[in-house]
């Protein structure tokens, strides 16, 4: 079993806040956004090339601003290996119902379980989705730091 340690905050650089925003990218960027729409959250800004396919979007859900691109060589995804690619966003809720809602909402949009609704043993509720192009999505009531 693990030790769980408080370390030092040093949450600024050179006396700024910082702040962490992910981006995704997907090959069909319109299945991906519907399916982000579907999964609670909404589209606050796009840009579309001039040939109408779209260069880049930001969805928020909450206070979570997320980055959507279209997958190319300089945005590509990595790889599946098994039902994980190593990586992938961390949603943090505030009940166990929630998790629950959102988990069932994203599936019910098209995403794949990995891991149902669940307790842990530190006391949290969790779940794990895949997007329909693989993303992995963890969902939990664990506020990290």
């Amino acid at each position: 079993m693990s030790t769980v340690r408080a370390v030092e905050d040093v949450g600024t650089v050179g006396g700024q806040v910082a702040d962490l925003h992910a981006y995704l990218s997907y090959r069909d960027t319109g299945a991906g956004l519907a399916w982000l729409s579907a999964a609670g959250f909404r589209i606050v800004r796009r840009e579309d090339t001039e040939d109408g396919t779209l260069a880049h979007a930001e969805v928020r859900f909450g206070d979570v601003v997320l980055m959507v691109a279209r997958a190319h060589d300089a945005y590509s995804r990595p790889a599946l290996h098994g039902v994980s690619t190593g990586s992938g966003l961390y949603l943090c809720l505030p009940t166990p119902s929630a998790v629950d809602q959102w988990y069932f909402r994203a599936i019910a949009a098209g995403g794949v379980p990995v891991i149902e609704p669940q307790d842990t043993h530190w006391g949290a509720r969790r779940a794990r989705v895949l997007d329909p192009e693989g993303h992995e999505w963890s969902v939990g009531t664990y506020r990290p730091g």
